[in-house]
């Protein structure tokens, strides 16, 4: 057992001093025995538990007989003095051989302790920091500035406000409703998106050890249990498209207007393909000879996986005759560029639509509206209008216009053994639908045979 000490003052511990050596000096205190003073040689003071405890050790002779035996010899150490005092110190000693008798290693559980403190120090991370640490990498995978901001502006506008200035540990499934739900219904496309941006947030947050257990942005198995499928949610629709029985009079009046612009929404619509495809489309991807244009896997706004397989467009009669008919810029790749050089912007083909559209009322005509929303068809929506073509006018096969739309048909099974994207038979299809936007099949249903 430690020695028993009688119990010094604190005055008199107060006097303490070095007896000179370049050694650490230890002066039993009392009060509880094996607490002891420490005095280094520079005069500073701190508190040490002399104790026994953790593995078992003997002492033998030269014969090997068992002289000594008990547990090893341990020091913890309970502070600077004078930050602790004797009384806090003789208190920290006593707690500290209680945890002992009860088993408890005091060094070991002062050392979670510290860990647990580390922790909650890391993990003491707003949504909003976590946010500016992964945008700051994950921006960097986005080629557009545009899009990079666009990716930002969701967050910052809809969650921010709801759960920017908390904790990430502490954001749970209600607080990620609380984002959602008041746009689920009235803004899916953006509502989907920023559930996704949330979910990839948290988890940046919790691979840097800042929160543990489930994400409470996760679809599968979590929201999916109290929000509609964006698919159902009514508030969920397509682009405005154009009606069929308007197609021919919309027709006319884009081959009436001039510009590149012009000529880009006529590609698009003639190809039934997305804006951005159209936008970047490049000389190098068109084949006169064999009269396809290709849209290789990973190409910028194509929509194509990297992983994927490019997409053949089959060029028509009209397809062919439109591109000859563009002017070339000089050192510019693309197909249809803007005026300063470059690709066209987005805005440019919306904006060809609307003055079509505006146009046609000042004519004294209705526009060009969406049948179910009323509202003014954008050029994406001409995807909608060649569907439904497909369907409602003619005896082409449906997966055969989903290829043509760039959709992956049927399951994975048969995806991977059915590899023909059917380009001559698309080809005659695409042709049709230049027939009918031109009105020499206006209303007519088109048999698959009989067309050239």
């Amino acid at each position: 057992m430690p020695p028993r000490a009688k119990e010094m003052q604190p005055v008199q511990i107060k006097g303490l001093e070095h007896p000179g050596g370049d050694r650490a000096v230890k002066v039993a205190v009392g009060g509880v025995s094996g607490l002891y003073i420490q005095i280094q040689p520079s005069g500073a003071k701190s508190w040490v538990l002399r104790t026994r405890y953790g593995e078992w050790v003997e002492r033998k002779d030269a014969d090997g007989n068992v002289i000594e035996r008990g547990r090893k010899k341990r020091e913890i150490g309970l502070g600077p003095y004078p930050d602790v005092l004797p009384g806090a110190a003789r208190d920290k000693a006593r707690e500290f051989k209680a945890m002992l008798e009860e088993g408890i290693d005091p060094i070991a559980k002062r050392k979670e302790a510290r860990a647990a403190l580390a922790a909650a120090a890391r993990r003491g991370l707003t949504f909003r920091e976590a946010l500016d640490r992964y945008a700051t990498e994950k921006v960097k995978e986005f080629s557009s500035e545009k899009y990079r901001v666009q990716w930002r502006a969701t967050i910052d506008l809809h969650a921010i406000p709801e759960i920017g200035d908390m904790l990430v540990q502490d954001i749970a499934l209600q607080d990620v409703l609380r984002v959602l739900q008041p746009i689920w219904t009235e803004k899916t496309v953006t509502a989907a998106k920023l559930r996704q941006r949330i979910e990839k947030v948290l988890a940046y947050a919790t691979v840097q050890g800042h929160r543990t257990g489930d994400n409470p942005a996760r679809w599968t198995g979590n929201l999916d249990m109290v929000l509609p499928a964006p698919s159902k949610v009514s508030g969920s629709k397509n682009w405005p498209a154009l009606q069929l029985d308007d197609a021919v009079r919309w027709w006319d009046d884009l081959r009436q207007r001039e510009g590149m612009g012009a000529r880009a929404l006529e590609f698009q619509a003639l190809t039934a393909s997305r804006s951005g495809a159209i936008r970047f489309a490049a000389w190098d991807e068109i084949d006169f000879n064999n009269r396809v244009w290709t849209i290789q896997p990973g190409r910028k706004a194509s929509k194509i996986p990297s992983n994927g397989k490019a997409h053949r467009v089959p060029l028509t009669d009209g397809m062919v005759a439109l591109l000859e008919s563009l002017p070339r810029l000089k050192g510019c790749p693309y197909v249809f560029w803007a005026p300063k050089g470059g690709a066209l912007s987005d805005a440019t083909l919306g904006k060809v639509a609307k003055v079509i559209h505006e146009s046609d009322i000042k004519k004294g005509g209705k526009g060009y509206l969406d049948a179910v929303t009323k509202e003014p068809m954008v050029p994406h929506g001409l995807r909608s209008t060649f569907r439904t073509w497909v369907a409602e006018r003619t005896r082409f096969d449906g997966d055969m216009a989903e290829i043509a739309l760039a959709h992956k048909v049927g399951t994975k099974v048969q995806q991977a053994y059915d590899r023909s994207d059917q380009i001559e038979k698309r080809r005659r299809m695409m042709a049709a639908w230049h027939d009918f936007l031109s009105g020499k099949t206006h209303g007519q249903i088109v048999e698959l045979g009989a067309v050239g």
